[in-house]
């Protein structure tokens, strides 16, 4: 028996020495932790579980038989961030260069099934040089088995992907299907093809990072939702991100105790709004100050800057956040901003997360480089998401809620459940001077009959009041009791039941 026990431990000692210590050292070097390393920094200390540490490949092809590391270039297996259960699976670099094979996808498809079951995230950490060359069709087999998994798991279970090394080729297609994606800054790369393919096929010369790295895919692709400084930074931003996050779709979201008040007063929202119409003003001073304790996770910060999203907490339960910014473009949606909060909705929809919606929109973005690149289809993106989603919602209108994109930004009309205004909302077809110029053609020669005319329409439609008398707003409230009368709605709303039509599945626009 003790024989036994020391061939155990052997083995084991071997499966965590990776790809030995030459190429642990070279992980580093490239200011990278090993496979191991991050999972003990993303779980709570002591709490991982592991499974299938003797697996090994079955390639006999080009002497792999000859090259058996256990484990197979995957650690897998389940622990706990908060004390609340995740599976995770992290690609070892130093075996393989990460490379996937056929049991190294069974391994992931492995918790992936479980992780189904029992009702649990899936965290992957990505490190990996693509499908392993020497086992062929079985490798890509094993891709498209970790694919179909991706596709069941959506809306059932949130699944995270954080790129910590390579991503190319076949690979990326797993993580896009995937809930979100985080990177690491100048360590992490995502693309399809890489630089020197690009360069024998389009003649184009770009670097790794130009053509997949974190920065790119944060701020012009919008494949990544948010990019870290290093490793470590990255397993911290995890950890507190699945902290907002339910255990599945049947769960509701966690509650966190806290000290900050629900009938918090800020005062100085009553000043946040300028003065002059045309004057931005900060959207996310606003945001932060009504979540408890300023606590705000924003996705994408670098992608469609007139549009935030992330997720904060009232009462200690996570809320969605959606909110235009009027810093950027007035606020005003466009192509970019209708797909990143489309998809936030959504995410939001399935995981049983309330959405919180403060509206400052002048319209959709006008010019030929949005109708041509498919406003109409994009923007109806937004439209479906909030018009489908069953979850609590509650909308703020602070300042502009004008024409199409006052419907779309969870209005009364969308099944908007509790939609308050401020004193400063302006709620009409389109601005004052623009309506005039159309109602009263024959009067824009004439400069002080049309000043005139823009300051009656002002007077009459540039305020919430007529969007109260028709009862598309609950009540118009003072800025500085935000933060008391979200909450208020939300403990309201936490018992509300509503199901859309029975359907195999919509046919959202794309």
């Amino acid at each position: 028996m003790q024989e036994i026990i020391r061939e155990l431990e052997q083995k084991r000692t071997e499966a965590r020495a990776g790809g030995g210590q030459r190429r642990i050292d070279g992980q580093h070097a490239k200011g990278k932790l090993t496979a191991r390393e991050r999972i003990e920094l993303l779980l709570d200390e002591g709490s991982f579980e592991e499974w299938d540490m003797f697996v090994e490949h079955r390639c006999t092809d080009f002497g792999m038989e000859k090259q058996k590391f256990p484990g197979d270039g995957v650690i897998t297996g389940y622990g706990t961030i908060s004390g609340r259960l995740v599976f995770v699976f992290s690609q070892d670099f130093t075996v393989f260069g990460g490379s996937l094979s056929e049991m190294h996808a069974r391994k992931i498809c492995k918790i992936m099934d479980k992780a189904m079951l029992v009702g649990a995230p899936v965290i992957g950490l990505n490190d990996s040089g693509g499908a392993r060359i020497q086992e062929g069709i079985d490798s890509l087999a094993g891709y498209a088995d970790v694919f179909q998994r991706n596709v069941m798991a959506s809306g059932v279970i949130p699944q995270i992907s954080v790129i910590m090394g390579p991503c190319a080729g076949g690979a990326v297609y797993s993580p896009a299907m995937t809930d979100m994606i985080f990177m690491v800054k100048d360590s992490s790369y995502m693309y399809v093809t890489g630089p020197d393919v690009v360069k024998t096929v389009t003649q184009e010369v770009v670097t790794h990072e130009e053509l997949g790295g974190a920065i790119t895919h944060t701020t012009k692709s919008s494949v990544a939702d948010n990019a870290f400084e290093d490793d470590v930074d990255a397993m911290d931003q995890v950890r507190r991100f699945v902290d907002f996050l339910p255990a599945s779709n049947k769960d509701q979201p966690p509650v966190r105790s806290t000290d900050d008040p629900a009938d918090r007063q800020e005062m100085s929202l009553d000043s946040l709004i300028p003065a002059r119409a045309n004057k931005p003003y900060d959207m996310m001073e606003l945001i932060e100050k009504v979540v408890d304790d300023g606590d705000f996770f924003e996705l994408q910060p670098g992608f469609a800057r007139n549009m935030i999203t992330g997720f904060g907490r009232m009462e200690g339960a996570t809320v969605g956040v959606v909110a235009n910014q009027p810093m950027v473009l007035a606020g005003s949606l466009d192509i970019d901003a209708s797909r990143k909060a489309g998809r936030f909705v959504r995410f939001c929809d399935c995981f049983n997360i309330p959405i919180v919606t403060f509206v400052d929109v002048p319209g959709f973005l006008p010019g030929t480089a949005q109708e041509y690149g498919g406003l109409i289809k994009h923007g109806a993106k937004l439209l479906f998401a909030y018009a489908e989603a069953t979850v609590p919602k509650v909308t703020v209108i602070t300042r502009k809620a004008y024409g199409g994109a006052y419907d779309v930004m969870s209005s009364k009309h969308l099944r908007g459940d509790v939609n308050f205004a401020w004193p400063s909302a302006e709620i009409a077809v389109m601005g004052s001077k623009g309506a005039v110029e159309i109602i009263f053609r024959a009067d824009i020669g004439d400069a002080d009959k049309i000043q005139q005319r823009t300051d009656d329409y002002q007077q009459k439609f540039a305020n919430p009041f007529i969007a109260g008398h028709r009862g598309f707003i609950d009540d118009v409230i003072m800025p500085h009791n935000t933060r008391f009368r979200i909450a208020k709605s939300l403990r309201m709303l936490k018992t509300k039941q509503l199901e859309n039509p029975w359907k195999k599945h919509d046919n959202i626009p794309l």
